[in-house]
């Protein structure tokens, strides 16, 4: 049993921790069941699984910032190989601590090379809608991993 906690994430065990101390304070004889795939983990101060699959999904592109508690990340130019007279930058913001779609916002800009000079170009809202779609779906597969997991 030991061995099997140590393998699960730390939010797991504050969750078991503070389920455990809240039955011993209370005097109803059923304990709560822990549910450890809640859409809403909220110990970085935003929903996790939104927060990783952001991360994970954005991991090929340079940060600038990345603040948990705030719920932002903030990437850097990022020029794709194939494509050098482009760059883009995203801001992705969690707006709430549910995993829902409209607790995910994702904004873009573009650039392009004209005359040796970065200009500013407009982004397909195609592309936006298409980033968090891979987020929420990514999310959704780390929440399903965690359920199966328990």
């Amino acid at each position: 049993m030991i061995q099997r906690l140590s393998l699960r994430p730390v939010s797991s065990l504050i969750v078991i921790a503070a389920l455990g101390a809240l039955a011993a304070c209370g005097g109803n004889k059923e304990r709560p069941k822990a549910d450890l795939a809640a859409s809403r983990i909220t110990t970085i101060g935003v929903n996790s699984y939104l927060w990783r699959a952001s991360l994970e999904t954005l991991s090929f592109m340079p940060m600038l910032q990345t603040d948990s508690n705030g719920g932002v990340i903030v990437t850097d130019w990022y020029a794709n190989p194939n494509a050098t007279g482009e760059r883009m930058k995203l801001t992705v913001s969690i707006l709430d601590q549910d995993l829902r779609a409209d607790a995910l916002r994702v904004a873009a800009s573009r650039q392009v090379m004209q005359g040796g000079q970065w200009v500013d170009a407009p982004v397909q809202a195609a592309t936006v809608q298409k980033l968090e779609e891979i987020i929420l779906t990514k999310a959704r597969e780390l929440r399903r991993m965690a359920i199966n997991e328990g």
